[in-house]
């Protein structure tokens, strides 16, 4: 079970006999997770896996249009993602990554590191093997490509006001992409890519219109060809944006 367990900081003054003990507790820090701690804080400048590990937790908290490198770097891009995350749930955004702002982090992740709404198995149906093999990259990769979607799926829920969003598709191998009618180039052959059915509680029109500021560069949603079910969104190097009935 995770620890989710907040330092206070106190002064109490008591007064016994006229003697007035002053005491002070230990200053905020985060408290550990069974997925992920950071032990530092973190602010523009820093570098390290600790910082890369945060980006993918803020990636979905970009601005219209942009999207977050995850390289270790805490630059400007890391800094305003942190600042909209931190307003996004009531926190003061100074963006700086302390113990506030990790505490909130660990109380959105399970165990796995994947956020609270969405889990692997959302992603691996692969065509009922059940497993992120056979793509066009290791299943590994793919499996870390898929926990990026997932955290800005996680965004993209919150912004959405917390509606359950549901994925009909995720990771595919050669072979279940080419089952399905999937584009040789699909992202979901990579991990990189969800579809977002029409049991979903927000419209599809709402989830294409909230992706853009959730670090996708490819959203296709209804009006595109072999898009009026479902909403796509996946993480590719050049932007492509198309639902004509949005």
């Amino acid at each position: 079970m995770r620890r989710r367990i907040g330092y206070l900081v106190a002064v109490l003054a008591l007064v016994f006999g006229g003697i007035a003990v002053t005491t002070v507790a230990a200053p905020v820090t985060a408290s550990a997770d069974a997925c992920y701690t950071w032990n530092r804080t973190l602010s523009r400048g820093a570098t390290g896996s600790d910082v890369r590990e945060l980006q993918i937790r803020v990636a979905g908290w970009v601005a219209s249009g942009e999207n977050l490198v995850i390289d270790g770097v805490y630059g400007a891009a890391t800094e305003a993602a942190v600042k909209r995350f931190q307003s996004g749930y009531g926190l003061a955004a100074d963006g700086v990554a302390g113990p506030n702002t990790f505490n909130k982090i660990y109380q959105l992740q399970d165990s796995d590191c994947t956020p609270i709404h969405f889990s692997y198995s959302e992603f691996n149906y692969n065509c009922g093997a059940r497993n992120f093999n056979g793509g066009r990259v290791t299943a590994a990769e793919a499996k870390e490509n898929t926990r990026r979607v997932m955290w800005q799926l996680e965004a993209m829920r919150h912004k959405l006001g917390d509606r359950p969003m549901v994925v009909t598709s995720g990771f595919r191998s050669v072979s279940c992409n080419s089952s399905v009618g999937g584009s040789s180039t699909s992202l979901h052959l990579y991990g990189q890519a969800a579809d977002l059915g029409l049991s979903s509680s927000p419209s599809q029109c709402q989830m294409w219109n909230s992706a853009k500021s959730a670090g996708f560069e490819e959203i296709l949603g209804p009006g595109y060809p072999g898009h009026n079910d479902h909403v796509h969104v996946g993480n590719k190097s050049s932007r492509f944006w198309s639902a004509p009935n949005c």
